[in-house]
């Protein structure tokens, strides 16, 4: 090789090499974050318009940071549980224990409420009603000693040196800073987008497909009234306290499952602190109800089946009890065997596979 095709190969290489060099210094260059708030677009198919919270408008990356810290088990004392623990998508996000274990090991002392539909909550959250928002809501768990046994300022220290929260925060908020706040008002964006409105009787109402024979009689059954009079015309009068497009009331309600000396739990009344409130608590979805086990702010009922049963046969009469269902109590419901299979196999309908396996309302980590 000669001298001057030597000097040639070198000059190209050296070149080359500062070329590349220019390029990796170019990728390199720190990605600039910015506030992004592109609305999110809420989807709630048939389900009429929410109304979502003024202060705090639904956006894409709100969301997101939502869903991040959702599914974040640093919101723990021990870095184990995050509010999907007890929370799981599979089970319509509620919990398919009893009563859910804390990162202590201790059991809480009511059965996880699902997570889905809340933008059409209107009457507080939790089953007693002591959070009046669901930003409120969201923090308390995270503090709780049953349940994340946390604090605040060191759920903030924690997401604080973590970049990937420093970039979202300032997607989601315009700033890096971190607060309780923000991690309230993230979650609540989040919650608020978990829409369940796909189940096979919302396309049955869209006319989209049939019931069988044995859904249909169940839906009947579901909406007739209850007549001890007509015991041929009589139904399960599910729809007083489980109407509307989401199959609850927003009311809170004694349904009869303790007398007054074998009532442990007074629920509303522990917020409100007025005795006629003593054993009611709030009227939850049917929506997904055949995924969302056991059953009851006790959890007690491990099936539909008896649910039923209690709704049935198995009313118990105290001070509070509502007037509707202690109608029942003396001739029951009347409901033959048939009728409960028709029952759940039309409470069945309402499960929502889509929602179930929404990517969107997954883990995004």
């Amino acid at each position: 090789m000669s001298k001057i095709k030597f000097i040639v190969l070198v000059f190209v290489a050296v070149f080359l090499v500062i070329a590349c060099k220019e390029d990796d210094d170019e990728t390199l260059d720190p990605v600039i974050i910015e506030w992004d708030k592109t609305p999110y677009v809420l989807d709630h198919g048939a389900l009429p318009k929410p109304e979502l919270p003024a202060d705090n408008p639904l956006t894409e990356q709100g969301v997101q940071l939502g869903r991040m810290l959702f599914y974040e088990t640093e919101l723990s004392k021990d870095n184990s549980q995050a509010c999907a623990s007890c929370h799981r998508q599979p089970d319509g996000f509620s919990d398919s224990t009893r009563f859910s274990l804390g990162v202590d090991l201790l059991p809480g002392k009511r059965q996880a409420m699902p997570v889905f539909n809340l933008a059409w909550h209107s009457n507080e959250f939790f089953w007693d009603g002591r959070a009046q928002t669901l930003r409120e809501q969201s923090l308390m768990p995270i503090q709780d000693p049953l349940e994340m046994d946390e604090t605040l300022e060191n759920v903030i220290a924690k997401l604080s040196d973590r970049q990937i929260y420093k970039d979202q925060f300032t997607r989601a908020f315009g700033s890096a800073e971190m607060t309780a706040k923000k991690v309230s008002l993230a979650l609540e964006q989040f919650m608020l987008s978990i829409v369940s409105s796909n189940s096979k009787y919302d396309k049955y109402l869209a006319g989209e497909t049939d019931l069988s024979a044995s859904e249909e009689r169940g839906r009947l059954l579901f909406e007739t009234e209850y007549n001890p009079f007509f015991p041929d015309e009589s139904g399960a009068d599910c729809m007083h306290c489980h109407g509307g497009a989401n199959f609850e009331n927003d009311q809170y309600m004694n349904n009869g499952l303790d007398t007054d000396a074998t009532m442990l739990d007074f629920g509303r009344e522990d917020v409100t602190q007025n005795p006629s409130d003593r054993g009611k608590f709030k009227v939850p979805s049917l929506r997904n109800v055949a995924l969302t086990a056991p059953y009851m702010h006790d959890g007690r009922f491990k099936t539909l089946e008896e649910v039923i049963d209690h709704y049935n046969t198995g009313i118990q009469e105290s001070a509070t009890a509502d007037p509707t269902v202690l109608n029942t109590k003396e001739k029951g419901l009347l409901l033959s065997d048939q009728d409960k299979v028709d029952l759940i196999h039309f409470l069945e309908t309402l499960t929502d596979d889509v929602f179930v396996n929404t990517a969107a309302y997954g883990t995004p980590f």
